[in-house]
């Protein structure tokens, strides 16, 4: 499984950004599409997460209410709108999937894809 993330970018404190992450590959097997991020000298944390079957999400308390997940079947694709940015939202976003039905423990996830930079101004 190959996980392509894009959508990153530079935008201002209260401004939007959406972020996708297309698979390919093998994909069938895969359970659970998540989101996480990382700042500089932290851990990487869950943000968010989709059940690629039934759609159910799953949401960090920080973004709740602010970021959407949704999957697009027919494309394979997984995105994550966010809104109301805050300056602590800057981190490398990557996109994660997993065979089994995990939902935020990153150590659990099989496919990884590249970060895509978000950058959040004050």
């Amino acid at each position: 499984v190959q996980l392509q993330a894009s959508g990153g970018g530079l935008v201002q404190a209260g401004g939007s950004l959406r972020l996708s992450c297309a698979a390919s590959g093998r994909t069938f097997a895969t359970t659970v599409r998540g989101w996480f991020r990382q700042a500089p000298g932290k851990e990487r944390e869950f943000v968010a997460a989709v059940t690629w079957s039934g759609g159910s999400t799953y949401y960090a308390d920080s973004v709740k209410g602010r970021f959407t997940i949704s999957r697009d079947n027919a494309k394979n694709t997984v995105n994550l709108q966010m809104n109301s940015l805050k300056p602590e939202d800057t981190a490398v976003y990557y996109c994660a999937a997993a065979n089994s039905l995990v939902i935020g423990n990153h150590r659990r996830y099989d496919y990884w894809g590249q970060g895509t930079l978000v950058t959040v101004s004050s």
